[in-house]
């Protein structure tokens, strides 16, 4: 970077891999449309810097414009103890360039913190909360603009999923409550102040801010893709044609992070009762042996909830599961509500008995599950007084007692077969599923599955 880059520069400069310091050089000499009229030896020596209107052409439609100017504010207020300035200037510098790079796509929660509150345009020590919400509601917007534009949204788009624009706003809402949480305010209002240490500790416990930050610079700017160490922030959608999910882009992302990691590469849909009908064996047939699954409920008055199953759904009089499994809301708020530790009462799946109860559940205990679906299928819970004993969850239907609009299933991570998951051993020695199966019409149950071994 040469002599006049300055060694705090170059101490950021040298983070990142050498082929990733190439991508960023060329990238700033792009940005000022001077890559090819400066030779590598000149290039060191002559000062050029980025103004606002360079930025913009540059990232044209790719960003929305307001975040494109959230960049160029942090940018320009990097500030460089070889400049005595005291006042930003308007221009932006290849040190500080690199710098602001440096710091959101490789340093800690202090540095990016650091960053973010340049974006915010905050240059004291305290800042209020409502412009951190706005922040966090561009920041999502951004993402999911971003990720359309460049044809990366892996096959959900605005038609074929349900609308986020109010989802922005409940998603901020979320991601910002963890600061609140890390806080003790003097009065619990909408607007109060918080520190920057405040922001340092909250960056940990939202990492989707971060991985936000990440998408926005990679895809924004089409830079360090190839050396991206990003998870799976959104999955691929499998199955779905022009289906219209009761998840929005938003929430899909929100609840993908909370996945097991092998688990966030995919997604298929495998049930839904806009498609399958209102049939209760017509669900248990598509889910038992399927690997992990996500359940969405509709209710009757508009919300919108579900759980995670970790392990494959089996018909037993008894609880299943274990901790990774977790309940979750998608509106009016989106929230996930993982294993409290009280108990294993995970998941619950049972057909066709008279002494215990038929449907599939969810946390809590019988006839007071945090979710249930009855074999009805019409009919659910949500109950928690005041929390839900096996995932500290709330209410998450608009009455406890609900009535069911819609519901869809999504298997995550590995498709697997129904042949191929189900061992026939073990359904032979299982009266419960073996019964459910049999009235599903799948008799001779063995000689059904030796009929279809290796074939299709």
């Amino acid at each position: 970077m040469g002599n006049k880059q300055g060694k705090r520069s170059e101490k950021y400069f040298s983070l990142f891999r050498l082929e990733e310091q190439v991508e960023i050089d060329r990238l700033f000499a792009a940005i000022t449309r001077s890559l090819e009229n400066i030779s590598s030896k000149k290039r060191k020596s002559i000062p050029i810097s980025v103004s606002l209107e360079m930025l913009q052409a540059y990232l044209g439609d790719a960003l929305p414009e307001r975040m494109t100017v959230r960049l160029y504010e942090g940018m320009r207020h990097i500030e460089l103890k070889e400049t005595k300035c005291l006042v930003p200037s308007e221009y932006v510098t290849k040190n500080q360039f690199v710098i602001f790079m440096s710091k959101l796509l490789k340093g800690n929660a202090e540095e990016r913190s650091d960053v973010i509150k340049k974006m915010l345009g905050e240059s004291t020590e305290y800042t209020k909360t409502s412009p951190i919400q706005v922040f966090i509601e561009d920041l999502i917007t951004s993402v999911v603009h971003v990720l359309n534009y460049r044809n990366e949204l892996k096959g959900w788009n605005m038609k074929t999923s349900g609308d986020f624009t109010s989802a922005i706003k409940a998603l901020a809402t979320q991601l910002l409550s963890a600061l609140k949480q890390s806080s003790t305010p003097v009065e619990e209002t909408d607007n109060w102040c918080c520190d920057s240490n405040m922001i340092k500790e909250w960056l940990p416990k939202v990492p989707l801010i971060s991985t936000f930050l990440n998408v926005i610079i990679r895809q924004g700017f089409l830079v360090l893709l190839s050396y991206s160490e990003l998870a799976c922030y959104i999955p691929q959608c499998k199955d779905t044609k022009e289906f219209i999910s009761l998840l929005n882009i938003p929430a899909i992302m929100y609840i993908n992070s909370y996945l097991p990691t092998k688990l966030q590469k995919t997604w298929r849909l495998v049930f839904s009762s806009q498609i399958h009908g209102y049939n209760f064996a017509k669900l248990c047939g598509t889910i038992i042996g399927r690997g992990p699954c996500l359940l969405v409920v509709k209710d009757r008055d508009g919300y919108i909830f579900g759980g995670f199953s970790s392990l494959s759904w089996a018909v037993k009089g008894q609880f299943q599961g274990d901790s990774k499994c977790f309940l979750f809301t998608v509106f009016p708020n989106i929230a996930v509500y993982t294993q409290s530790g009280y108990n294993n009462h995970y998941m619950y799946l049972n057909y066709g008995q008279q002494t215990i109860p038929n449907g599939l559940g969810m946390g809590g205990q019988f006839d007071y599950f945090g979710l249930w679906i009855d074999y009805n299928f019409g009919k659910g819970h949500s109950k928690a007084k005041p929390r839900c004993s096996t995932y500290n969850s709330p209410q998450l239907s608009a009455k406890e007692n609900f009535e069911l609009d819609k519901l869809e299933v999504w298997v995550v991570g590995d498709f697997i077969s129904e042949r191929r998951s189900i061992d026939k051993k073990t359904i032979l020695e299982n009266p419960e599923t073996k019964t459910f199966l049999e009235m599903i019409g799948k008799l001779p149950f063995s000689d059904g599955f030796r009929e279809t071994d290796g074939k299709e």
